[in-house]
C-alpha cells in the first residue's frame, strides 16, 4: 500500500538534494574565491612574467611612487613577544630590523628583488652609517608604521630617512613617532665587498630624478 506524500519539512523525512558534487558557497563581500580559502592542498595561482610593483600592504604607500625622492613609503608591522625585552617594551636594536624590513618592501614595491638584484648584476646595498633617535616605546601588540623615504640619491650611494610610528588609532589622534633614524646604504660588489656604482637600471627605479 502507497504511503501518503508528506510535507518536505515533517519529522523524520529528509529534503531532496539535487544530484552531483558538492558546489563551492558564494564568498562573502570583500573575501576570497571559496577555492582558494584556507583549503588544504590549494596553491594560490601566480603569474608568470617579470617581476612587477606589488600593491602596498594596508596604510601603505603606493608603490609606483616610492621611488621618489622626498617621497615615503609606509609599510606596516605588529610587535610580538620576540621584539621586547625584559621591560616589556620592543628591544632597542630591533628598530634597525623594522628599517631593514621597510627597506626590502620598499624595494619589492618597485619590482626589485634582493636576491634577483645581485644574480643580475652581481652586486648588493650595504649599510655605511646609521644615526637613531628613541623618543617613546613601542609595546607588545602595537602595530606600527614603518616609514622609508629617499633624502639623497647619487650614483653611489642613498641616505634614507626611516621612521617607526605608532598607528592614529592606537596613538588617540596623528601617528606618533617613536623612533627616527637616518641610513647610509652604499651599493658594492657582492664578491669583492668593494664600492661600485649603482647600476643606471636600479637608480632609474629608486631615484628617476636623477636622470
Amino acid at each position: 500500500m502507497k504511503s501518503p506524500d508528506t510535507a518536505a519539512g515533517s519529522v523524520g523525512t529528509t529534503p531532496e538534494r539535487s544530484a552531483g558534487p558538492l558546489q563551492a558557497s558564494s564568498a562573502p563581500l570583500g573575501g576570497s574565491e571559496p577555492r582558494a580559502v584556507g583549503s588544504v592542498g590549494v596553491a594560490l595561482e601566480r603569474r608568470a612574467g617579470p617581476p612587477q610593483a606589488s600593491s602596498a600592504p594596508p596604510g601603505g604607500s603606493e608603490p609606483r611612487a616610492a621611488g621618489s625622492v622626498g617621497v615615503t613609503f609606509t609599510w606596516p608591522v605588529r610587535v610580538y613577544w620576540e621584539d621586547t625585552d625584559a621591560g616589556g617594551i620592543v628591544f632597542y636594536a630591533n628598530y634597525l630590523k623594522f628599517f631593514e624590513r621597510a627597506r626590502t618592501e620598499w624595494l619589492r614595491s618597485l619590482g626589485i628583488e634582493q636576491q634577483r638584484l645581485r644574480d643580475d648584476t652581481g652586486g648588493m646595498f650595504v649599510v655605511t652609517d646609521t644615526q637613531l633617535r628613541y623618543f617613546r616605546p613601542a609595546r607588545l601588540d602595537d602595530l606600527l608604521l614603518v616609514t622609508a623615504q629617499v633624502r639623497e640619491a647619487g650614483r653611489a650611494s642613498l641616505t634614507m630617512v626611516q621612521r617607526v610610528l605608532l598607528k592614529p588609532e592606537q596613538a588617540e589622534g596623528d601617528s606618533m613617532v617613536l623612533c627616527e633614524g637616518t641610513i647610509r646604504i652604499g651599493w658594492v660588489d657582492g664578491a669583492a665587498m668593494r664600492p661600485q656604482r649603482i647600476p643606471a637600471s636600479v637608480l632609474r627605479l629608486i631615484a628617476p630624478q636623477t636622470f
